[in-house]
């Protein structure tokens, strides 16, 4: 299989809600792919890319996934906490809107180099 482009989870996840694998798959491919492939090794890497590791998969796990066995299952557990994540930080967001010209507005600071 080809390569793909580099984004992070977060940009693959919102391409592969709205099924643009197109934007995700290297354009030297020139569409010469099987988009089920692709659909499953997305699918797959957003499953290992979660940011509590309690909820990767075991990589043999990731092999049956890659072979056809379990990948639905998973997946459909996945995208479910995922829309529950989504609605309760939509919800935390909209509590805790500070708006631009608040005290508590957030903004970068630089932080001093290594020790």
């Amino acid at each position: 299989m080809g390569v793909f482009c580099f984004y992070s989870s977060v940009k693959v996840k919102k391409l592969e809600r709205e099924k643009r694998l197109d934007a995700i798959v290297d354009s030297n491919l020139n569409s010469n792919y099987d988009v089920r492939e692709v659909e499953t090794m997305i699918q797959v890497a957003l499953l290992c890319t979660q940011a509590s590791p309690e909820e990767r998969p075991a990589m043999s796990e990731v092999v049956r996934m890659l072979e056809g066995e379990g990948l639905s299952e998973r997946w459909h557990e996945w995208q479910h906490l995922e829309v529950t994540r989504r609605q309760e930080y939509e919800r935390l967001q909209g509590r805790f809107d500070f708006g631009e010209d608040s005290l508590y507005k957030l903004e970068a600071v630089e932080l001093s180099g290594g020790r």
